[in-house]
């Protein structure tokens, strides 16, 4: 029988990989969808987190606050402190924008650093928990 565990973190990295997918194919269309693009970037660095957490059987809070998820990691792992510093950013993306009410501006240069933040929280999760 499988591990639940190494069941539940290879979930989540299929679906942080997904969404960074996502992400990068949008980002390449004519006239990207930037604040979709910035919602899965944020979606990818927090299934990402979420992933390294159950590796260390923590659980698993819903919550969308990446300096959180991070801060979290952090108590396993002093590298993550290196993404500190991006993740607000990225959590913004999580909720603000995706409603009329909330409307922010997104241009693709802000897109593209979106998705290298969360590429590079993704890979130094994946590098951790190989």
């Amino acid at each position: 029988m499988d591990d639940p565990r190494k069941i539940a973190i290879e979930r989540w990295l299929i679906k942080a990989n997904n969404d960074l997918r996502t992400a990068s194919i949008m980002l390449s269309v004519e006239n990207p969808p930037t604040d979709t693009v910035c919602f899965h970037a944020q979606q990818c660095a927090e299934k990402a987190l979420k992933a390294f957490l159950v590796m260390h059987d923590e659980h698993v809070q819903r919550t969308h606050s990446l300096p959180h998820l991070i801060e979290r990691c952090r108590q396993h792992d002093d590298g993550f402190e290196r993404f500190a510093e991006c993740a607000p950013g990225l959590t913004v993306y999580a909720v603000t924008g995706r409603y009329p009410d909330d409307w922010i501006e997104i241009g693709e240069n802000e897109a593209r650093a979106a998705i290298e933040s969360a590429t590079a929280i993704l890979h130094f999760v994946e590098s951790r928990i190989s």
